[in-house]
């Protein structure tokens, strides 16, 4: 397994993670990806061990808190040999210190997933979304006294918007704060907005990307085709709504690609999507998920290999669509190329 440095940090992390969102299995929308319990988790954890991965992710709201129980007690008796990456911000419950990035919030949130992870130190804690009615300054003293207190080591962010990010980097860099170090984002074939504004800033500030999603919300499976109806088992009948968006003509579009794709190099239309993420800039791992032993082996083989040059390029220009302003693609033409050079 490769490892690759999180951002401008000197935490190694696999090219490939795993996302506990499966673990638990209730409550409505971040309940409903699966029901895995810790005996079953325990040994999703032990194949992800086997094959190098060590990095698992998860979040309070999964499952209401039981994704991060679940995973406490499969990784229990080898703490050391994991890397715990969390999340906390979004509603946990109707009260007023239920949701946000106050300092109460963060306060008894880490406790909280300290607590159901049975552990005493959190590897990267990430901020689920921005709270826009908390001061960036409250929001980052606090997470200095937790570093400082050793209960968590790295921070990073999810679902930040490029200006939410940076006023935060700002914040950081007047007052000596922890720095972000990680973005969780969501990019895939079918979805590629992540690279107009937050490459480019991740790039120039040392930020990785933790890739959710990298099958476009289940859409680039290998079990969806033009023409033919949803697989009765597929979740898109149910979450779709709750997903990122994807125009259907471009969605199959893409899929025939990667069906030539896998036709030429033996490897699965999922195996391909995964493997394409890894050669893109700023990333620094890929989440992948799996509800069962021959789904997680199945990911886990996505990585190792290189999609040629010519495969790359194919898929590069299927999954392409015109960037809105200020990002046309002008600004890689004439003189604006000098001042925006393509990010290697």
């Amino acid at each position: 397994m490769e490892y690759r440095n999180l951002g401008a940090s000197g935490l190694r992390v696999p090219v490939l993670s795993f996302g506990a969102g499966t673990f638990g299995g209730s409550g409505p929308l971040f309940g409903a990806w699966g029901n895995t319990d810790a005996e079953e988790a325990r040994r999703l954890v032990d194949i992800c061990l086997e094959a190098g991965v060590n990095l698992f992710d998860t979040a309070d709201v999964y499952s209401a808190g039981a994704s991060e129980e679940v995973l406490g007690q499969a990784i229990r008796g080898r703490r050391d040999a994991v890397l715990i990456s969390t999340k906390t911000a979004l509603p946990m419950g109707e009260g007023p210190q239920d949701w946000g990035t106050s300092r109460a919030r963060l306060i008894r949130a880490t406790e909280d997933a300290l607590r159901r992870l049975g552990t005493d130190y959190i590897d990267l804690l990430q901020l689920h979304a921005f709270d826009a009615s908390t001061p960036v300054e409250e929001v980052l003293s606090t997470l200095d006294g937790l570093v400082a207190a050793g209960k968590i080591r790295y921070v990073g962010v999810s679902n930040f918007a490029g200006w939410e990010l940076m006023k935060s980097l700002a914040a950081v860099e007047r007052w000596g704060y922890p720095r972000y170090v990680a973005h969780q984002v969501y990019y895939s074939l079918a979805g590629r907005d992540y690279e107009w504004e937050l490459m480019p800033l991740g790039a120039d500030q040392g930020v990785g990307a933790l890739v959710w999603s990298p099958l476009a919300w289940g859409r680039l499976t290998g079990k969806i085709r033009r023409g033919e109806p949803l697989p009765a088992a597929s979740r898109l009948h149910e979450t779709a709504q709750y997903g990122p968006p994807v125009d259907d003509e471009r969605l199959f579009d893409i899929i025939e690609v990667l069906d030539s794709t896998a036709a030429e190099t033996g490897k699965t239309v999922p195996q391909i999507a995964i493997n394409w993420l890894l050669g893109r800039p700023t990333v620094s791992s890929v989440i992948i998920g799996a509800r069962n032993e021959d789904q997680l082996r199945q990911n886990l083989a996505a990585a190792d290999w290189r999609l040629s040059k010519d495969q790359i390029e194919r898929l590069d220009a299927v999954s392409a669509v015109t960037a809105p302003y200020p990002y046309f693609p002008y600004r890689r033409q004439q003189g604006f190329a000098r001042l925006n050079p393509p990010i290697v």
